[in-house]
């Protein structure tokens, strides 16, 4: 979102928009959506006392109001995406803080922040996207479903009343089908169901919206019509992405590792995307991290100064196979942001499976 889209007066916010964004933040992988409702919490305050003084003192920067998305939406995410400016989410118990879910909570997870180097970030991108040409990676035919399996934590500002601190979600698994035209999916995730048989991702939605599918919310049939020249391509990003983030490379950089995690970028495409990746400024290598399910591996990553978090998409250090992503906070911040220290892991997340079946709810096991 645009930080210099209008906002309405706080007490202009109603029940109706606080419900549609529980609608879209549902859809969200797991953790990144509670961690930014935190996130919204706090700057929502930011807003009200912005209210006494708009204008910033000499020298200070105006942070941005409403974060970005961590990931791309599902297409019916952004059905009711557009509709919702801000809101406040409550506990069972009234207070300001995260929804309760049936994740368990527990101390901040921390990581060893890993040291970074520039030498060999070609290479290493351009090995990837032969690994990636070189992957078995079948076309998903007409009723057919993208099944993607997850295992994910995150770390998140939790307040109750007038006192925040530092806390996490533990580690749970999160399954997602989707058609290749983006118009039926299903989600079971603990974290966002209310109960284990999950729920329906199928459009249109409640409000009857079919939206169109982007770059921010791709569907198999839409990423397969992108240009796999790695220069256009990253011309698109760039164009579609305009205003969004904290900065155009770093929203670039984020909307490339988002296609890596939930979605199913064709053949020809994959290996596009790194190509692409290698040409944003600031990309680097990172000597060792660790996906949530353990497993290490080498880092691409890239540092978003204004937040003083580090995005990482790790992969495997002998078949440079991507294993999964993570944000860690490697700066230290001032405010309410202050209790994420360096070397909190924000969002960690690690691919466990990632295939095409034939039936809805199916998982690959039970395809034969």
């Amino acid at each position: 979102m645009n930080a210099n889209t209008p906002r309405p007066h706080p007490a202009e916010w109603d029940e109706s928009a606080t419900e549609l964004l529980s609608h879209t933040a549902r859809d969200l992988p797991s953790g990144r959506h509670e961690f930014h409702k935190e996130r919204l919490m706090a700057q929502i305050h930011d807003m009200r006392q912005d209210e006494q003084n708009t204008t910033p003192a000499p020298g200070q920067k105006r942070r941005l109001r409403l974060p970005r998305p961590a990931i791309a939406l599902p297409l019916t995410a952004v059905a009711v995406a557009a509709a919702v400016v801000a809101g406040v989410w409550q506990s069972s118990s009234g207070a300001g803080g995260v929804r309760d879910s049936g994740v368990a909570t527990g101390p901040a997870l921390t990581t060893r922040i890993g040291a970074t180097t520039t030498k060999g970030m070609p290479q290493l991108l351009d090995r990837i996207s032969l690994a990636a040409a070189d992957t078995s990676h079948p076309d998903v035919k007409p009723g057919q479903f993208i099944y993607v399996e997850s295992k994910s934590a995150d770390s998140f500002v939790k307040t109750v009343g007038d006192k925040s601190s530092l806390a996490s979600h533990a580690l749970h698994t999160r399954q997602v089908w989707e058609s290749a035209d983006g118009t039926e999916g299903w989600l079971i995730d603990p974290s966002v169901n209310d109960g284990p048989e999950g729920e329906t991702l199928s459009l249109p939605d409640e409000q009857g919206n079919t939206p169109e599918a982007t770059l921010n919310a791709p569907s198999y049939d839409y990423l397969a019509a992108l240009t796999t020249d790695p220069d256009k391509l990253l011309a698109k990003i760039y164009k579609e992405t305009e205003g969004m983030g904290n900065t155009p490379d770093q929203q670039a950089f984020t909307t490339i590792g988002d296609l890596l995690g939930e979605s199913y970028p064709p053949a020809e495409l994959y290996p596009a995307l790194f190509k692409a990746a290698a040409k944003i400024p600031g990309v680097v290598v990172v000597d060792d991290a660790v996906d949530a399910a353990g497993r290490h591996g080498i880092a691409v990553a890239r540092l978003d100064e204004t937040s003083g978090q580090r995005e990482e998409w790790i992969f495997d250090r002998k078949t440079d196979v991507f294993l999964g992503q993570r944000t860690v906070q490697v700066r230290k911040n001032t405010g309410t942001d202050a209790l994420i220290t360096p070397g909190t892991v924000l969002y960690t997340s690690a691919i466990m499976q990632r295939a095409i079946v034939d039936e809805m709810k199916q998982t690959p096991s039970q395809a034969g």
